[in-house]
């Protein structure tokens, strides 16, 4: 175990270097370039013999990793925003293909307009690929979060690709103290790949990506949602036996004060350590606010969500992609459909905060708990469905 300070982009490059996949194609741009750029030097020092393909495109990186995976290899990427949007096509076919590819996602706003900054447009535009999504509030988790990837989509009862998603540049480039687990014991937890199908065996008698007749492609896409299903016990067994070796604790979500909570806020990503900041002041004033911080998003838990929220009197739902579907984003219309199934009696409310990397305060969420007070007292607080929160008028 040491303790020490490094970005995000860092940290999941040091999970890379403690895994040791076996092939890495990457094309890069910003802010997920620095990964490769990791990679690349750590394989050019000797300190991992990772197969790195340079290759022409986003879409083609995919189809690398999609080709080395299905011939037996563990193999990741890396990518962003457009980067991720051009391998739309060939999401798809990894992970109907139920190829255990891992790819880090640095999350950035999709275009247009142009812009670089932290959003979640890119992931949650990708949320319906059949890829599991997992995020982090900080650079540690994103370096645990990786850690645990592999266990994950390897698994016999998954066989899914993972995303492990952070927030460009809040948490891809700026430093925070990190602790890094010992190298051999991460290497024991992770393991040896060994796939039980592989183009590359000689008996092997399978076809990777071909055309699914209707007589048989519905049943393929009910054994994918299965494995999803699945997923959800499989990620709790394994973040169980993580905290086991290093003590950190992970699940589905955090609830950060969230035992007696009357008002909570859910939401995703860094913004969660501006929220906690609020709770506490509202804590302090007396509120009986709370947190709770999704990590895994696919699958998504929404018993396990709703069953958190359930005492609740008002629930502000944070969305950083917006919908565009006049009613919100992707986050709220999923956990509010979760309150819904659930009969949940709280009021909420979606809102849209930070697109493009626009900034979130303290102040700003402790508003926003002011007005939760008001919502769940019956008041009508907002003229529209999902309102904008730091939005220049």
């Amino acid at each position: 175990m040491l303790k020490t300070r490094m970005s995000g982009n860092e940290a999941v490059a040091h999970a890379i270097r403690q895994i040791n996949p076996d092939v890495m194609p990457a094309f890069p741009i910003t802010p997920s370039t620095e990964i490769p750029q990791f990679v690349a030097s750590m394989i050019a020092n000797g300190e991992i013999d990772t197969e790195f393909i340079p290759v022409e495109s986003e879409h083609s990186s995919m189809s690398a990793a999609i080709g080395a995976s299905a011939a037996g290899a563990r193999t990741l990427t890396a990518t962003s925003s457009c980067g991720l949007a051009f391998m739309w096509e060939v999401l798809y076919v990894a992970a109907s293909s139920r190829l255990p590819i891992v790819m880090a996602v640095v999350n950035r706003g999709l275009t247009g307009p142009l812009n670089i900054n932290a959003e979640h447009s890119d992931s949650m535009g990708a949320r319906d690929s059949g890829w599991i999504q997992i995020y982090a509030e900080n650079n540690q988790e994103a370096y645990d979060n990786f850690l645990q990837a592999y266990r994950i989509a390897e698994h016999p009862d998954v066989k899914l690709p993972v995303m492990i998603c952070q927030d460009g540049f809040i948490t891809s480039h700026a430093v925070e103290n990190i602790t890094l687990w010992d190298d051999m014991k991460m290497k024991k937890f992770v393991g040896e790949y060994e796939p039980q199908h592989y183009l590359l065996r000689e008996d092997e008698v399978m076809a990777v990506g071909p055309y699914a007749a209707s007589g048989y492609c519905m049943e393929a896409k009910k054994a994918q949602a299965e494995a999803m299903k699945r997923a959800k016990q499989v990620i709790l067994d394994v973040a169980k036996e993580f905290e086991a070796i290093t003590g950190q604790s992970y699940g589905f979500f955090e609830g950060y004060r969230m035992d007696d909570a009357e008002y909570a806020i859910v939401a995703i990503g860094s913004v969660c350590g501006t929220a906690k900041d609020a709770v506490d002041a509202m804590r302090e004033r007396g509120l009986r606010a709370g947190l709770l911080k999704i990590r895994v998003f696919r699958p998504f838990p929404a018993q396990e969500i709703a069953d958190a929220l359930k005492n609740c009197r008002a629930v502000a739902v944070m969305d950083r992609a917006e919908g565009y579907n006049a009613v919100g984003g992707p986050l709220g219309a999923e956990v509010m459909a979760a309150l819904y199934r659930a009969k949940a009696k709280a009021e909420a409310v979606n809102i849209m905060y930070g697109l493009s990397g626009r900034d979130v305060r303290v102040e700003d969420v402790e508003k926003l708990f002011d007005e939760l007070v008001r919502l769940g007292d019956g008041e009508q607080v907002y003229s529209e469905t999902c309102p904008y929160i730091g939005l220049r008028e």
